[in-house]
């Protein structure tokens, strides 16, 4: 006697496509603090890169951003277009968080990092030259 088996597979419950967290990090953040600077079509502010990821990243500016708004943000020879997703203000300034429009590549945050990394020695090294100029009489620009 043959018995027939049922070779169908059950059911697989799925759980249903959850939509993407907005305004949270999608990669890891690389923690800095160096000038950069935000160009809006108000004006180019100078900000302070507090950190950057490859899918975003967190300024300090005098003028916090409004949300939603458009900028570039250009740091060392990076310039990418973000969005502001996130403020916070406080005194004497506030964060803002922004979202680039396309994920950077890997070598452009590791780029920054080196930027960041020897920005104080280039910092030391151009007042020394300016303080020996002034010293020595040339003049100053």
């Amino acid at each position: 006697m043959v018995q027939s088996f049922n070779l169908t597979r059950p059911a697989v419950a799925r759980e249903p496509a959850r939509p993407p967290a907005t305004g949270r990090r999608g990669a890891a953040r690389l923690r800095l603090a160096v000038p950069a600077f935000v160009i809006t079509t108000k004006a180019n502010d100078p900000c302070v890169l507090l950190d950057l990821s490859r899918t975003g990243a967190r300024i300090g500016l005098a003028c916090p951003l409004d949300h939603g708004e458009l900028l570039y943000l250009r740091i060392a020879r990076l310039e990418v277009f973000a969005e502001v997703v996130r403020r916070h203000c406080g005194q004497g300034g506030g964060v803002n968080g922004l979202a680039f429009d396309e994920p950077l590549p890997e070598s452009a945050v590791l780029a920054v990092r080196h930027h960041a990394e020897t920005f104080a020695e280039r910092e030391r090294d151009s007042l020394r030259d300016q303080v020996r100029r002034w010293v020595s009489g040339e003049k100053l620009t």
